[in-house]
């Protein structure tokens, strides 16, 4: 039995001790290569482009001969205005990448000695710019669809003949929501958070490419879909797999997703529930990829970001 590809030597390729052990000036040069990796590591001006920049000698920074205009090599991107040293933040992108459910915002504190809300904004800068890369992408050849809740666990009454069934709408707290997937089988993952998975019928519509093969459950919401793609069901109360429908790749994301919430966040409802959905399905699509590969791609699409409109001056209440 050949061994899985998360147990090889291939898939460890990122030391969290050689970060640790880099200077401030090692990870600010680490950052500059990753950020202008097309211009070979050398700094153009983020607000025109220019390629004339010169550098101060007595700080960190660049100015343009084209406009003025000063920035650092954070200037622009997710991490603008910064607070921690360069190193801390390619120790934290380390960290989350080598998390293989994802990393909390408490353990990322501990481990970084930082402040929980410092922690959490910064996770979720991460999972923002991670995806980013689902924004406008489509999903087409062989594709999986189907829905699950998550989110807004009611707690049963103590006494038995006080509990309600949690299923009915008038016994929830408004906080479950459900995530549906468009999986490309081999191929892209995308999700959506919607309040009911009937809801989710427009969007696989607008998202999955005509002339695609759509794989879905029994739920009658989605006939709809065979009226744009050829369609093929299967019944998950009689078998789950035909030889022609099937959704297991779909449930398989779900899986991770259920293990992420279950023993790494607990609370993913509410208005994170789609950033939650966006960083594993990232996680699904690189699976196979090593951790060194993923830390790159990570801080290449931190980098690559512009300043978050939701997440600066969160804890301030302000929008940037």
């Amino acid at each position: 039995m050949s061994q899985h590809f998360l147990l090889s030597a291939a898939a460890k390729t990122l030391s969290l001790k050689a970060v640790v052990r880099m200077s401030d000036e090692e990870a600010h040069d680490a950052f500059r290569q990753i950020r202008w990796s097309d211009n070979a590591g050398n700094p153009y001006c983020p607000r025109c482009g220019c390629a004339a920049v010169y550098g101060y000698t007595t700080r960190r920074l660049w100015k343009c001969k084209g406009c003025g205009h000063q920035f650092s090599v954070t200037s622009g991107t997710i991490f603008a205005g910064r607070k921690l040293e360069i190193r801390d933040y390619l120790l934290a992108i380390a960290i989350f990448c080598n998390g293989a459910k994802g990393v909390s915002a408490l353990q990322l504190s501990r481990d970084l000695d930082v402040q929980y809300k410092t922690a959490f904004v910064l996770a979720h800068k991460l999972r923002e710019a991670m995806g980013a890369e689902d924004v406008g992408a489509t999903v087409s050849g062989e594709v999986e669809v189907d829905g699950a809740y998550f989110g807004g666990y009611v707690k049963p009454a103590n006494w038995k003949e006080n509990r309600r069934d949690r299923r009915l709408s008038r016994n929830q707290n408004g906080k479950r929501r459900v995530v549906i997937v468009a999986r490309e089988r081999n191929g892209k993952t995308l999700t959506f958070v919607t309040k009911t998975e009937d809801a989710g019928v427009p969007i696989i519509v607008g998202r999955v490419a005509p002339g695609s093969t759509v794989h879905a459950d029994e739920a009658s919401h989605w006939d709809q879909l065979q009226a744009h793609y050829l369609t093929k069901r299967i019944n998950h109360s009689q078998v789950y797999s035909d030889g022609e429908g099937c959704t297991n790749q779909a449930e398989s994301f779900f899986s991770r997703l259920r293990r992420a919430e279950i023993g790494t966040y607990h609370h993913v409802a509410g208005p994170y529930l789609a950033a939650y959905a966006a960083e594993m399905d990232w996680r699904e699509d690189h699976r196979r990829a090593s951790t060194g590969e993923q830390f790159l791609m990570v801080t290449r699409a931190a980098l690559g970001h512009a300043i978050s409109r939701r997440w600066k001056g969160y804890w301030q209440r302000r929008a940037a």
